[in-house]
């Protein structure tokens, strides 16, 4: 639980985004799942599109290195700079069509993936070959090496812009030592390419990342959905998160060992995150009955530093969900975090683009909505 006195600290409407479209600042939350990160490029363009510029980005994972990208990027750079990173990433599998005609393609790219890496993102860690048992280092015990993505990143995010502070970014990574998460936020100090880097160190394929002495691996270990960062931030501020999901959280029951080791997978990755927002909602509905109950109190109640202490608790912000859901592709399986084929990269994308485009038309924000709400999910 937060502080009363800080809890108060929220802005009760008073601070509005620039962007006269939203009740609220732009939001865009990205969890981890690898290849499937196209669908949030996409999610990504038709907010470009739309003229809506996100004023804060939330990432685990593939969503840190979607969102670092944007973050860190004018936005007429923005697109570009995606298309650049999914296009490298996407260059190796060029192979695998050449059989297709066997029926073998993917199988063949994702073999290609676990046996030689992603150009521009890792490679085999000739090391790991010492066996299981070797002490390595926390920082040098993994299958693969993630120095192709440092480089990329390199050349892809520009941290002096990052630095500017013009599109807040906040990153997830996991402690290894300690185990607890910790969201780096670049409102709070500067980020680099080792905040990025850290976040997407998924274990044990990619090494830990240290940070000011202390390991760190993909945040998507302890929670794969950021959101809770935005709903429990200081000072709330209305929102409209546009939550870009890459997981089935629901799905039909498999029946197959392969079905199940996919479904198995979907339902960790998904982390919960129906779950965590309606905790929040619970939460929030209690703030804004605190606030109420607050207003029929007489002025000389109100005015007691006990009283205050106590209304600190409530609050008027309210923060729009768009739940924004990845499609499961056709013939989709428990390897589809590492189709990085041109084919399955495009689909996910325009899976992405689409969606979104479809649901800002809508604009389910402007919809009357009970006052007592302090989150609202359009679903």
């Amino acid at each position: 639980m937060t502080d009363p006195k800080t809890a108060a600290h929220c802005d009760n409407g008073e601070m509005k985004t620039v962007q006269a479209k939203l009740p609220g600042q732009a939001v865009l939350v990205m969890q981890g799942g690898g290849a499937l990160g196209a669908f949030q490029a996409g999610v990504y363009e038709a907010m470009h599109e739309a003229g809506i510029e996100p004023d804060w980005v939330v990432g685990t994972s593939i969503g840190a290195i979607n969102g670092a990208i944007i973050a860190g990027n004018a936005p007429e750079n923005r697109v570009a700079r995606l298309k650049e990173f999914w296009n490298l990433v996407g260059s190796g599998s060029l192979s695998a069509a050449h059989w297709n005609a066997f029926g073998l393609g993917n199988a063949m790219h994702n073999l290609g993936t676990v046996m030689q890496g992603i150009p521009g993102f890792f490679k085999p860690n000739p090391r790991a070959w010492l066996g299981a048992d070797a002490h390595l280092g926390v920082d040098d015990a993994s299958i693969y090496s993630t120095a192709p993505l440092r480089r990329t990143l390199v050349e892809l995010v520009d941290v002096d812009w990052l630095a500017k502070g013009a599109t807040r970014l906040t990153l997830g990574a996991v402690n290894v030592r300690s185990g607890r998460i910790r969201y780096f936020d670049s409102r709070d100090e500067a980020l680099n390419i080792d905040h990025v880097m850290a976040s997407g160190a998924l274990p044990p394929a990619f090494p830990a990342v240290m940070i000011d002495g202390e390991p760190y691996w993909d945040g998507g270990v302890y929670s794969n959905t950021p959101i809770e960062v935005v709903m429990d931030d200081h000072p709330r501020r209305d929102s409209v998160i546009f939550a870009a999901r890459l997981w089935q959280q629901e799905n039909a029951v498999p029946d197959t060992i392969e079905q199940v080791i996919s479904r198995q997978k979907e339902i960790q990755y998904s982390s919960r995150a129906e779950t965590h927002t309606a905790r929040q909602q619970q939460i929030h509905h209690l703030r804004h009955v605190v606030r109420e109950l607050g207003r029929l109190l007489p002025e000389n109640a109100r005015s007691s530093p006990q009283v205050k202490e106590l209304l600190g608790w409530g609050c008027a912000t309210v923060m729009h969900v768009l739940p924004l859901r990845a499609p499961a592709l056709d013939e989709e399986n428990n390897a589809k975090d590492i189709d990085f084929t041109p084919a399955g990269i495009e689909a996910r994308w325009a899976a992405g683009r689409e969606l979104t485009r479809s649901r800002i038309a809508q604009a389910p924000w402007d919809q009357a909505i009970d006052p007592a709400l302090g989150i609202v999910v359009h679903d």
